[in-house]
């Protein structure tokens, strides 16, 4: 017996609504909440720090198997630290996304390796890596924004996912003076399902680049893209292609194939993720190694 009308189109408008608040929960801290009212009490907390927005789907939202214990690369640090949903910074551990990709169990992604990496290069008194002052410890900042199944057209300028991002980076540079270090960027994979999304895919992360960059007001914004290790669907060889010819200055490409996938030949492996942000970290490191400190 099918439900009245009536009662179906209600429930549909509640289901709606619900996500709607849910959203806007995301995007900006309820009222009456400080942004500064779930701050790490470790000493490093109001240091200016590093940042790095981390956009993108499920694989840096993170899939990887949460294993215990965790392996080092996912382990606290007391100069790592998160912007939690509410913009305030916590200590960063995994999944960095819990609070972000909501309607998804997150796992482990490559963001908290790449961290450890940055820190132990410029850490090193020989390091090149864009460290800070030798007494100065540098501090770094994560910004998780990564929502898994998204499609490149859902981080256009003017998108829920590209306004919400923006104002999370936003809000980390002006507390505490940070400086966005670059974008790591892992996405593409849910743009293989239809051929007009694939071969639409390089004109597309080419305006988010410029829209980032003016928006951010950081016109050489550095941007680490990953290139896709699998697709969801027929068309990988397309966007991967994409990803490859996209030719703008400071702009990174770091390729994921040949990685190992979980079972579901779409997630990288939690070794995967650790490789995948030792990868990134290099790629960064390499970038900065003549370009002065950071911080």
């Amino acid at each position: 017996m099918k439900p009245p009308r009536q009662t179906l189109r209600l429930l549909l408008a509640a289901v709606a609504s619900a996500a709607i608040l849910s959203f806007l929960l995301l995007l900006a801290p309820p009222d009456g909440l400080s942004p500064l009212s779930f701050l790490s009490s470790s000493p490093y907390a109001h240091r200016p720090k590093l940042l790095f927005l981390l956009a993108g789907q499920s694989n840096m939202a993170g899939r990887g198997a949460v294993v215990h214990p965790l392996p080092p690369p996912y382990r606290s640090h007391p100069r790592v630290f998160r912007l939690a949903a509410s913009r305030g910074w916590v200590a960063a551990a995994p999944p960095l996304h819990a609070d972000i990709d909501t309607h998804k169990t997150c796992g482990l992604g490559p963001a908290m390796p790449f961290a450890h990496r940055v820190l132990a290069a410029v850490s090193s008194p020989d390091s090149g890596g864009g460290g800070g002052r030798k007494d100065t410890p540098v501090v770094l900042g994560l910004i998780p924004c990564a929502v898994g199944g998204t499609r490149i057209w859902m981080w256009a300028k003017g998108q829920p996912l590209y306004e919400f991002a923006v104002a999370r980076t936003l809000a980390a540079v002006a507390d505490g003076g940070g400086i966005l270090g670059a974008v790591l960027w892992f996405q593409g994979e849910s743009d293989t399902i239809e051929i007009d999304d694939a071969q639409s895919y390089g004109g597309k992360m080419e305006r988010l680049v410029a829209d980032l960059r003016a928006d951010l007001e950081l016109p050489n914004l550095l941007v680490i893209q990953v290139g896709l290790a699998s697709g969801e669907g027929n068309y990988t060889d397309i966007v991967r292609e994409a990803q490859k010819n996209i030719i703008l200055p400071n702009v990174l490409l770091v390729d994921a194939m040949g990685l190992p996938l979980r079972d579901d030949q779409l997630h990288l492996s939690t070794e995967a993720q650790i490789r995948l942000g030792n990868m990134l970290a290099e790629a960064y490191l390499k970038f900065n190694s003549s370009r002065g400190p950071k911080l």
